[in-house]
């Protein structure tokens, strides 16, 4: 086992990173609903379309780090598995910034919103179809695991981090599915409605 384990669960550290992961939690789930009504312009000739081929692009490494440290902790390459998971973390923050940034600074896009005026009318319903169900599904699963895994993504951190690596092991049996799940569906959405970015 690595010397770079903890020999005993430190609670005290951890109690305080938790009262710290629920504030984050707080402070993000604040942010995102804050950003479907809050619209701050953008300074003269700044555009950030740039930025959803970015989102989808770090969900994707961020998925494949994600199985890269699991196949690292299978094989008990402790080190390699904790700095798999640790460039997940970092992925994920980057991804949540520049998320709230755009959705903050851009109008949304709507699946089937042909002409781009931000209504899909019934025209535009008929020509997406079944398509547009699929993909507010998939949207709508994505967004809520999304919502609903951040705090236990933080807590399963801690409890490794802090040296309670059973408990640790127990939430991750749960809690890795739900956020590969998330960092995959990312790019998916993201393709399916690249045709309707403006």
């Amino acid at each position: 086992m690595s010397t770079l384990l903890r020999s005993k669960p430190d609670k005290d550290l951890a109690r305080k990173l938790n009262i710290a992961a629920v504030a984050v939690t707080i402070v993000v789930l604040f942010l995102v609903g804050l950003m479907r009504s809050v619209k701050i312009p953008l300074p003269e000739g700044w555009d950030f379309s740039f930025l959803p081929p970015f989102h989808a692009s770090l969900n994707a490494i961020t998925a494949f780090v994600l199985v890269y440290a699991l196949l690292m902790i299978k094989r008990k390459k402790v080190v390699a598995h904790r700095n798999a998971i640790y460039a997940a973390m970092g992925l994920s923050v980057l991804f949540l910034l520049s998320y709230v940034a755009y959705h903050f600074t851009t109008p949304e896009t709507l699946y089937g919103d042909v002409n781009g005026d931000g209504l899909v009318d019934a025209a535009e319903k008929a020509k997406a179809g079944s398509m547009r169900t699929f993909y507010l599904i998939l949207l709508l699963s994505h967004i809520s695991l999304a919502g609903i895994i951040l705090p236990f993504i933080l807590f399963t951190f801690i409890r490794a981090y802090t040296g309670q690596y059973e408990r640790h092991k127990r939430m991750a049996r749960w809690v890795f599915p739900l956020w590969l799940y998330v960092a995959i569906t990312g790019p998916v959405v993201y393709l399916m409605l690249l045709p309707y970015y403006q």
